[in-house]
């Protein structure tokens, strides 16, 4: 028997992110979602990016994370405007959580917004938040095989970064 599809059960998160997208582009602001694995160095992307700007362009951060506010704190102390997002146990930021973090960021003074997003090579994939460019962050250490295991997220990025350089010798 087949069963029909009625309805793709992410067009709600679609719909929002749509309008997240719109608005971002309304004020003129850059927007990328940053994805990898847990200690890829998506917060250290943040941290050298900030340091390579021009002073006059202005940045705001979503930090998405599981549980804590480490690393909206680091950020926060480069006195950039963050929010925090705990997920609770989610393994990733949808449409409507950036959406409700918004109001917390002064929006008409970002030149650039990164969303960080929960460290995860699965989820995070599915679910479109409204950027611009998505960009996988991915370190030597995790190995070679990632973009044979989790093709999704490499399939749907926009840019891959690799981190970690440094360390390519060791591993």
């Amino acid at each position: 028997m087949k069963i029909p599809v009625v309805k793709k059960i992410l067009s709600a998160n679609d719909d929002v992110a749509a309008e997240n997208q719109s608005d971002f582009a309304s004020l003129g602001i850059a927007s990328r979602n940053l994805m990898a694995s847990p200690g890829a160095g998506k917060t250290s992307l943040i941290l050298a990016t900030l340091d390579q700007l021009p002073e006059e362009v202005r940045v705001g951060v979503i930090e998405g994370d599981l549980a804590s506010s480490i690393d909206a704190d680091t950020i926060a102390e480069r006195g950039v405007p963050v929010t925090q997002i705990n997920t609770g146990g989610n393994c990733h930021l949808d449409a409507n959580m950036v959406r409700s973090a918004l109001p917390y960021l002064p929006m008409e003074e970002l030149d650039i917004l990164f969303i960080e997003n929960v460290g995860n090579l699965v989820c995070t994939a599915n679910f479109a938040l409204g950027s611009d460019l998505s960009v996988v962050v991915a370190s030597v250490s995790e190995g070679h095989d990632k973009p044979y295991k989790y093709p999704g997220m490499f399939a749907k990025a926009d840019a891959v970064l690799l981190n970690k350089m440094d360390l390519v010798e060791v591993f």
